[in-house]
């Protein structure tokens, strides 16, 4: 079981690893490099960003690199958000949810909404993909989507960073226990 965590772990680093190596092959267009690599991972809904975050901090520095993450998280769960709607609106179509708690979900709208979206997304680790899906799928505004994650995104990713930056100057072992303990 060590094993699988410590491949995952591995796993992350090579990811960050590769997107490094993208950015300094980039050049001056190296931050659209960043930002589409954002848009790519909300659009797949359930894959972390953090090695993206490890990526831009190791490769533009705390201040820019964290700067970056924010653009690309925003940029990348607007689209995101556009897309499943689209996907979404041709699924109601056809067929209305089964379960209850995807019923309710999808009646939320203005302030109710605004609150539950904006708790969510100022837990750096929960699921940004699933808040986008679940959020798509209900009657919530894209502006409200929008204004909720904005505020919601900008302690997340603050806390994200900061930890990713301690992570990153850690020793060797400190790295593996955190990514166990993440796991866990």
């Amino acid at each position: 079981m060590i094993v699988q965590y410590t491949d995952l772990i591995d796993s992350g680093e090579r990811m960050k690893e590769q997107l490094i190596e993208w950015l300094e092959a980039s050049g001056p267009w190296a931050f659209i490099i960043s930002l589409a690599a954002n848009t790519i991972i909300s659009l797949l809904a359930f894959v972390p960003s953090v090695f993206i975050t490890a990526a831009n901090l190791s490769f533009f520095g705390f201040a820019e690199g964290l700067l970056l993450s924010f653009s690309g998280e925003i940029f990348g769960l607007l689209v995101s958000f556009y897309v499943y709607r689209k996907g979404f609106s041709f699924l109601k179509k056809t067929k209305a949810p089964k379960n209850a708690m995807l019923q309710n979900l999808s009646k939320t709208k203005g302030k109710d909404a605004f609150f539950l979206i904006l708790a969510l997304r100022i837990f750096p680790f929960a699921p940004s993909g699933a808040v986008t899906l679940a959020a798509a799928y209900s009657k919530v505004s894209a502006g409200v989507f929008f204004s909720a994650s904005l505020i919601g995104k900008i302690p997340a990713v603050l806390i994200e960073g900061f930890a990713v930056q301690q992570v990153l100057k850690a020793d060797w072992r400190v790295q593996l226990m955190t990514g166990i303990g993440s796991i866990l």
